[in-house]
Parts: C-alpha cells; sequence; structure tokens
C-alpha cells in the first residue's frame, strides 16, 4: 500500500487489485485530518494486507473518531471491524441500509452507528461534511461527501477507472493519463459497476451531476481512481456522457475453459 498526500489535512492510502484482461484497479481510502479525524472506507481484506498498520503510518488508530464507510462492500471494509476495535471511541457513519448489509455477516454495534442519509451534515470538529449521493453508484447505501475546507469531494465509486499499471493504480495522480486515456478507462469501469445506465434518461441523470458542478471541488477523491486534482472538468465530461452506456459483459464459462487450458500452474 502506497501513502501520498493531498496538502496537509488528507492522506491517501492507495491499494490496488489487477483485473485479468482489463488492467489494475485501484482501492483507496482515505484519512482525513480535521480536529475529528475521519476514516474514510478501510480497503481489503486479503490476507496479506494490513489497514490497520497503514492507517497507523499516518495517524494514531485510538485518535479516529469517525469512520466513514461510503458502502458496504468487500473492498471497502477490509479493516472495518479492527478499526472499530482499535479505535474505542470512533462512530460508524453510514446508512440504515449500509447497517443491514453490514449485518449480513458481522454484528454491528449499533451505539458505535451514526447513521446519515445523503443531504445531511456530519460536523467534524473544525468543519462540516456534507453528504450527498454520487452520480454513478453500485450499492443502494452509497453516501459520498464534500470537505468544504479542503473543497475535496469522496466520491466513493464514481469516477473510477481501470489503470494500465499498477504503479498508476496506486499512484499520486489521475492526471498522468492522457484525457482519452482516462475517459476511456472510466467509461470502462461505469460499464462494470454502473450498468444500469444503459437504461436511464440522459436529462433525468444530469440532475445528479449539478450540485457536483456546484460544489466545483478542487479534488475529486475516488476509492477506484488516483487522486484526481484540478481534473472536475474532465470528469465532468466523462460522467456526462455515461447515460445509454453498454453495460461490460464479462467471459462466459467457455471463455474460462479456454483460459484455464492455456496456463500451466508453478512447478511445486
Amino acid at each position: 500500500m502506497n501513502i501520498h498526500r493531498i496538502g496537509r489535512e488528507i492522506s491517501v492510502l492507495s491499494d490496488c487489485l489487477e483485473v485479468p484482461g482489463l488492467g489494475f484497479l485501484p482501492v483507496n481510502a482515505f484519512v482525513l485530518h480535521a480536529a475529528e479525524p475521519v476514516v474514510v472506507d478501510t480497503g481489503l481484506g486479503l490476507p496479506d494486507r494490513d489497514f490497520l498498520a497503514a492507517v497507523g503510518e499516518v495517524l494514531d488508530p485510538s485518535e479516529v473518531r469517525w469512520i466513514w464507510l461510503t458502502h458496504p462492500d468487500r473492498d471497502h471494509t477490509g479493516g472495518l471491524f479492527a478499526l472499530l476495535e482499535a479505535a474505542p471511541e470512533a462512530r460508524l457513519v453510514t446508512t440504515f441500509v449500509g447497517v443491514g448489509i453490514l449485518s449480513c455477516e458481522t454484528p454491528v454495534p449499533l451505539d458505535r452507528v451514526h447513521l446519515l442519509n445523503p443531504g445531511q451534515s456530519l460536523p467534524v470538529g473544525d468543519r462540516t461534511l456534507h453528504a450527498f449521493r454520487p452520480p454513478l453508484w453500485d450499492n443502494p447505501a452509497t453516501v459520498g461527501f464534500y470537505d468544504d475546507r479542503t473543497r475535496a469531494c469522496f466520491s466513493s465509486d464514481c469516477f473510477g477507472g481501470v489503470m494500465p499499471t499498477a504503479d498508476v493504480a496506486a499512484g499520486d495522480d489521475a492526471g498522468v493519463l492522457a484525457p482519452a486515456d482516462l475517459r476511456d478507462s472510466q467509461l470502462l469501469w461505469a460499464s462494470v459497476d454502473s450498468p444500469w445506465l444503459e437504461l436511464v434518461d440522459r436529462d433525468t441523470f444530469l440532475t445528479t451531476v449539478h450540485p457536483l458542478r456546484d460544489m466545483a471541488p478542487e479534488s475529486v477523491l475516488s476509492t477506484h481512481l488516483p487522486p484526481a486534482v484540478d481534473l472536475l472538468p474532465a470528469l465532468l465530461d466523462f460522467v456526462s456522457g455515461a447515460p445509454g452506456l453498454t453495460p461490460f459483459v464479462g467471459p462466459d464459462q467457455q471463455a474460462l475453459e479456454r483460459m484455464l487450458a492455456g496456463f500451466e500452474p508453478a512447478a511445486p
């Protein structure tokens, strides 16, 4: 996991996963160094990851006061319960639906939960975080937020993109990609993660994009994209063109068998 800093108040904990045949998908979590520190998402739960140790490189985990879960998919919850244990004063920010989804696997202590819906706000000592539903999402519990002190928008899966290399995926700047390549990577991810785009009316969809334009964030921080600083016009152009996108269709069983037939296992 790589650790980057955006200004003095945001740490990016960058990880990635290889998606065979497509590229490398960033998997980011964040620490907002507010007066009441906020951890945004909690990374992967794979055996070779230690999210708590990564948080410990930028902040004593016991100082965390809020854990903002942008939604309860497994690539966002890897270190959640370890962090709740290490941060006894932290509250988990999610929705009623989010608690329900999490509780299908591990009971969530309700006295540690703070339910927050899009359109509501959360004071964290020296600033207020403004919750919103991003235009693109794959989980009904998705809630991002805007911090008007840092002018950073935390967008969950929205604006994600599959990157050409692991170094770019876990890097600190989405702008290293040429604009056309960045757009193509985001369209690919949107076709995977938000297949419902094929069915939406463009004008109705654009009403969900306008709030982002009004926010005018300096940085857009997606779980699945390297930090995007001063790239808002390009991101808005991409997302505005997403309605009608043909959904991604992955390999079928015959394709899998062909791949396995050509696979040579490593020698013991």
